[in-house]
């Protein structure tokens, strides 16, 4: 059994210069070595693999939209909610955030405050000191994110964790062992500036400014992928090795 990351769309050409890509960030961040995890690309016709040969499954961002309710991303929502019912650990980050939404009974759609990017404050929850990925974060920290989509409905029974300014929603859980992030635990400072940049025509020159003047690396998306790291331990007999 192995961890797969599903990476639904590639990064940024502007990103040419950093090495990895959205999977590859995501394993950094976990504190793992590349050769415990395999990566998939739906969106190429790659096969997803069987569930029952799945200790966990991290599903990565995209450019897509998941309104735009692409065969490949049915059939990816159906693969999910397999996972669910094998309680298998997963995180979905950003687009993988809202497509696991949508799957599991959300509703996903253009954000009405418009493109969240750049580093970002969000504020947790009462029950997120209680989450597993959550512990030990400050009342308000700072992520990095950037999307124009948003979960405007949660999925039924889902425990919301954390919310920005403009995203009510940028955190839940379901259950013990799926949990969904719309901001980007993998990004650091450099990367979000790219998408800072990919985005200025859209933004709002003192939206542009404040999210420059804010832009700053933070522990917490490495502290959270690396709590995810240590789930997929515990409810897995496979072995992760780390660096």
């Amino acid at each position: 059994m192995s961890l797969v990351i599903v990476q639904p769309g590639q990064k940024l050409p502007t990103l040419s210069s950093v090495p990895g890509d959205f999977a590859e960030w995501a394993i950094t961040g976990m504190g793992l070595t590349p050769d415990v995890a395999t990566r998939c690309q739906p969106q190429r016709g790659e096969p997803l693999p069987s569930p029952e040969q799945v200790a966990g499954v991290v599903i990565t961002g995209s450019g897509a939209m998941v309104t735009e309710r692409a065969p490949w991303m049915q059939a990816t929502e159906a693969w999910i909610r397999e996972l669910v019912a094998r309680e298998t650990p997963l995180l979905g980050i950003c687009f993988g955030h809202q497509l696991l939404a949508q799957a599991l009974g959300g509703m996903v759609g253009d954000n009405s405050k418009g493109i969240e990017v750049g580093t970002v404050l969000t504020r947790l929850t009462p029950e997120a000191w209680r989450d597993p990925l959550f512990a030990g974060w400050p009342a308000v920290a700072q992520v990095q994110a950037s999307h124009q989509q948003s979960v405007l409905r949660l999925p039924p029974d889902a425990v919301p964790l954390c919310s920005s300014e403009q995203d009510p929603h940028h955190a839940f859980r379901l259950g013990s062992r799926t949990w969904g992030v719309q901001f980007h635990p993998e990004f650091d400072a450099r990367i979000v500036a790219a998408y800072e940049d990919y985005y200025a025509p859209r933004l709002d020159p003192a939206y542009r400014t404040r999210a420059m003047t804010r832009r700053a690396d933070s522990p917490w998306g490495n502290e959270l992928l690396r709590a995810f790291r240590h789930q997929l331990s515990r409810a897995s007999s496979s072995t992760f090795a780390t660096y």
